[in-house]
């Protein structure tokens, strides 16, 4: 038995608590949480900082992890893409040894449970022996060509190959609105028959607006490039996640990733179409390294939406650290207070993945890991230095 104390706790699914207790056995599993005047202080570990639960990262990409500084910064959502597709000649040991190594920079910066997007099999290996918990997103797209079959044939072996041992567990995803036919969201939509989480990227960038509303913007020259024709494509005259909605199933939890050009409009659209189970998942910290831009947050404390966070891949990321997404958060829409963003990095994601029985808050019954964070302002604000220790 462990007895954990620091001079505040956040449990999440209640108020947090000056020098709280939070009592465990050997296998993690929380007996109570409680204040220190409880206990012979003799008995316990005392900690100067914060606790917190064990933090979900709700959109990552594992498998593009030795693509690290390989695109440059600030160029925009089009030619970051063309640089992932055309970064190809990499051997298949770094790209293993790249998978391993952010999976564990992952486990020791808190992170317990993880939503990851693969295309491939290249993570199946480390997901299956990692102390992380993976929802593995197999993500599809056939960029609205007539041959949606010979896509999904392809994406539906690696789906095949995706294992759920150890409480992991997988299901099929659109890529993106711009990317996925209404035939490849049907046949997505039928692999999906029980309840799950499924993720697609969302308003990243005006160009995918403009595609839907205008059929204009860079997208055109983006097929181009890749000998795609957008001949039978048609304009909607609604943005982008219109699309989306109109060829998901509004059964399963949905994550919204990225949205910085998501409206209150699009926003009030998306969770009337699922008022319980619509999330957006925020990825600060890939926005600036892309667009040099982040969604406006306020609209989404105001609409009471599920926010989460989550890293993107070190493609565009510098890190995998869900506190370094806080920290941004933090230092450019101060507003969002640390209450908040431990909600979204720890109880949303948790249930957005469907792990909230387990995972996210420090509640009775739970086992979902124990972070410190030290080196705090006053009333709670994240520093520049402020980090995070796991204590389980």
């Amino acid at each position: 038995m462990r007895k954990i104390s620091a001079d505040y706790i956040f449990p999440v699914s209640k108020k947090p608590i000056q020098n709280g207790v939070v009592v465990l056995d050997d296998n993690g599993k929380i007996l109570s949480v409680d204040s220190r005047e409880e206990h012979d202080e003799s008995n316990l570990e005392i900690y100067k900082g914060v606790i917190i639960p064990g933090l979900i990262n709700t959109h990552c990409h594992l498998e593009l992890s030795h693509m690290k500084g390989v695109a440059p910064t600030g160029t925009g959502l089009l030619p970051f893409l063309n640089t992932v597709v055309s970064y190809r000649d990499v051997k298949e040991e770094a790209i293993q040894k790249a998978i391993e190594k952010g999976d564990k920079e992952m486990y020791d910066g808190g992170i317990v449970a993880v939503g990851d997007i693969s295309n491939k099999i290249d993570t199946a290996a480390t997901k299956s022996k990692s102390p992380i918990r993976y929802y593995t997103f197999v993500e599809m797209f056939d960029f609205m060509q007539d041959d949606a079959d010979f896509f999904y044939q392809g994406y539906k072996a690696v789906y095949d190959e995706q294992s759920t041992d150890g409480g992991n567990r997988k299901s099929a995803v659109p890529h993106a609105p711009y990317t996925v036919s209404k035939t490849l969201f049907k046949k997505i939509n039928a692999l999906n028959k029980k309840k799950c989480t499924v993720s697609i990227h969302n308003q990243e960038t005006q160009h995918e607006n403009d595609l839907f509303l205008k059929k204009k913007g860079g997208f055109l020259d983006f097929y181009k490039m890749f000998n795609f024709s957008l001949k039978k494509f048609k304009k909607t005259g609604k943005t982008s996640i219109h699309y989306a909605l109109e060829n998901m199933d509004p059964k399963h939890r949905t994550l919204f990733v990225h949205n910085p050009l998501t409206s209150p409009e699009d926003l009030k659209t998306a969770m009337e179409w699922n008022p319980k189970n619509t999330y957006w998942a925020t990825c600060p910290n890939a926005n600036l390294y892309i667009e040099n831009q982040l969604p406006n947050y306020q609209m989404f404390i105001d609409a009471k939406a599920n926010v989460t966070i989550g890293t993107d891949s070190l493609t565009s990321n510098w890190q995998l650290s869900i506190l370094e997404e806080m920290k941004t958060i933090a230092r450019f829409q101060s507003y969002v207070d640390f209450e908040t963003l431990v909600k979204w990095a720890t109880l949303n994601g948790a249930k957005a993945l469907g792990f909230e029985k387990d995972l996210g808050s420090l509640a009775v019954g739970k086992t979902p890991g124990i972070n410190l964070i030290k080196n705090m302002g006053k009333g709670f604000v994240l520093k520049g230095n402020s980090s995070i220790k796991r204590l389980v």
